[in-house]
C-alpha cells in the first residue's frame, strides 16, 4: 500500500479496535468466573490454573504462526479467520461438560485470538504514516484498554444473572457480530500481501542484524519482565497486607484501566508535547514514583490514585514500544509485530517468575521497590536510546 493509498483508505478503526477488545476480554473474563466454574466442575480453584494458562500460552506462541500468514495473505482477512474461530471455540466453552474439555477450547480460542491484536497494529502500519501511527494506536488500544477496565466488574455481573456459561455464549455472540461487520466492510479495503515464502527465516536475521530491530526486541523482553511481572502481585498484596475484600481489590484494580483510558484520550497532546522520548521517559518515571509511593506510604486508599498512574505511564511509554514495533520490517510487518508480541508475553513470563522470588526472599515491599528501581534504570536507558534516534 503506497503512500497515495493510504489517504483514500477509510481505515476500520472501530472494528479493529472492537477485535482487539474481544481478544483480550477473552483472556480477563474468567478471572471473576473462576469460583463458579470450581463449584459447577467440583473442583478447587488453584486446580483451574490451568484454564488461565491454556488461553495465555496458545495465544503467545501463535503469533509466531499467525504473524507470517497475516503478511502472506492478507492481515484482514487473517483477523476475520481469527474471529470466526473465537466465536467457534468461545462458544464452545459454554458446552464444556469437565475441566479438561474447557482447557482444550480456552487453548483453541486463545490460539484463534492470537490473530487479532498483533495483526490489527501491523494492518495500521501499513495504512498509517509513522507521524499519525502513534495516535491511531492509541485509538486502537481504546478496545484493549476497555476490555481489562471492564471484563473483571461486567463478567462478575453478568456471571452471577446468567451463569459462567452464559458469559462465554455473550462473548462468542459479540464475536459474530463482529465478525459479520468485519466481512462485509473489508472488501473495499486494500489488504497488502507479500509474495515469497510464508515462514521466511531471513525476515528474523533481519531483525536481528538491524540495530532497531535488536533494542526493540530487547525492550520487549524487559518491557514485559518488568513493567508487567509486578501486575498480579498487586491484588494478593493488597488483600494480605490490608485485608481488604476481593471485591474492593477488583476496583481499585480496576483504576489502572481508567488510567490507560485517559492516555488513548490524551496521546496526541503528549506525544506533541514530549515527543518519543520524553513520553517513554515521563511514563517510566510515573510508573516507578508511583509503585514505590505507594508501598513506602503503607496507606491502601493511595493505590487508588496509583492504579490510575500506573496505567496511564504504562501506555505513555509502551505505545511507543508498540508504534516503533510496527517499523522493524515494514516488507514483513505482522512478522515484527507477532514477533514484538511474543517476546513481551516471554518477559511477562519472566517477571512474573523473578517478581516472585523476590516476594518470597525479601517480602512484597521490598520487591515493589526494587522492581521500581529497575523500572528507573530501563526506563533512563530507553528515553536515551530514542533520542538518539534508533534506525
Amino acid at each position: 500500500m503506497s503512500q497515495a493509498d493510504t489517504e483514500h483508505v477509510a481505515l476500520p478503526l472501530g472494528l479493529l479496535a472492537a477485535a482487539a477488545f474481544l481478544s483480550s476480554a477473552g483472556a480477563r473474563i474468567v478471572d471473576p468466573l473462576l469460583h463458579a466454574i470450581a463449584t459447577d466442575f467440583s473442583v478447587s480453584i488453584p486446580d483451574l490454573w490451568v484454564v488461565i494458562a491454556a488461553f495465555t500460552l496458545p495465544y503467545g506462541l501463535n503469533q509466531l504462526v499467525l504473524g507470517p500468514v497475516g503478511d502472506r495473505f492478507g492481515k484482514l482477512r487473517v483477523m476475520l479467520g481469527a474471529l470466526v474461530g473465537y466465536a467457534l471455540f468461545t462458544g464452545g466453552c459454554a458446552l464444556a461438560s469437565n475441566l479438561a474439555g474447557l482447557t482444550v477450547l480456552r487453548a483453541c480460542a486463545g490460539a484463534a485470538s492470537a490473530g487479532l491484536i498483533p495483526v490489527g497494529m501491523a494492518y495500521i502500519g501499513d495504512a498509517v504514516p509513522y507521524d499519525q501511527r502513534q495516535v491511531t494506536l492509541s485509538k486502537f488500544l481504546t478496545g484493549i484498554v476497555l476490555a481489562q477496565t471492564l471484563a473483571g466488574p461486567v463478567g462478575g455481573v453478568f456471571g452471577q444473572y446468567v451463569g459462567w456459561r452464559g458469559v462465554f455464549l455473550v462473548l462468542a455472540g459479540l464475536a459474530v457480530l463482529v465478525a459479520a461487520a468485519f466481512a462485509a466492510r473489508i472488501r473495499g479495503l486494500p489488504d497488502r500481501r507479500s509474495p515469497g515464502r510464508m515462514f521466511n527465516p531471513e525476515n528474523y536475521v533481519r531483525m536481528a542484524r538491524h540495530r532497531t530491530g535488536r533494542l526493540v526486541l530487547l525492550a520487549a523482553v524487559l518491557d514485559g519482565a518488568l513493567f508487567v511481572g509486578c501486575f498480579p502481585y498487586l491484588a494478593p498484596y493488597l488483600h494480605e497486607h490490608f485485608g481488604l475484600s476481593y471485591a474492593r481489590v477488583g476496583l481499585i484494580l480496576a483504576c489502572f484501566g481508567l488510567g490507560a483510558l485517559a492516555y488513548t484520550r490524551l496521546a496526541r497532546r503528549l506525544l506533541a508535547w514530549l515527543g518519543e522520548g520524553g513520553l517513554a521517559l515521563a511514563g517510566g518515571l510515573l510508573m516507578a514514583a508511583a509503585l514505590a509511593t505507594a508501598v513506602a506510604s503503607g496507606r491502601p486508599w493511595l493505590f487508588v490514585p496509583v492504579e490510575l498512574a500506573l496505567g496511564l505511564g504504562f501506555f505513555m511509554l509502551h505505545s511507543v514500544l508498540q508504534a516503533r514495533a510496527t517499523e522493524m520490517l515494514p516488507q514483513a510487518r505482522a512478522t515484527a509485530v507477532a514477533a514484538f508480541a511474543c517476546l513481551l508475553f516471554l518477559g511477562q513470563s519472566v517477571g512474573a517468575l523473578l517478581m516472585g522470588a523476590a516476594i518470597a526472599r525479601f517480602g512484597y515491599s521490598a520487591a515493589f521497590l526494587l522492581d521500581s528501581a529497575c523500572i528507573v534504570l530501563l526506563t533512563l536507558w530507553l528515553a536515551q536510546v530514542l533520542r538518539r534516534g534508533l534506525a
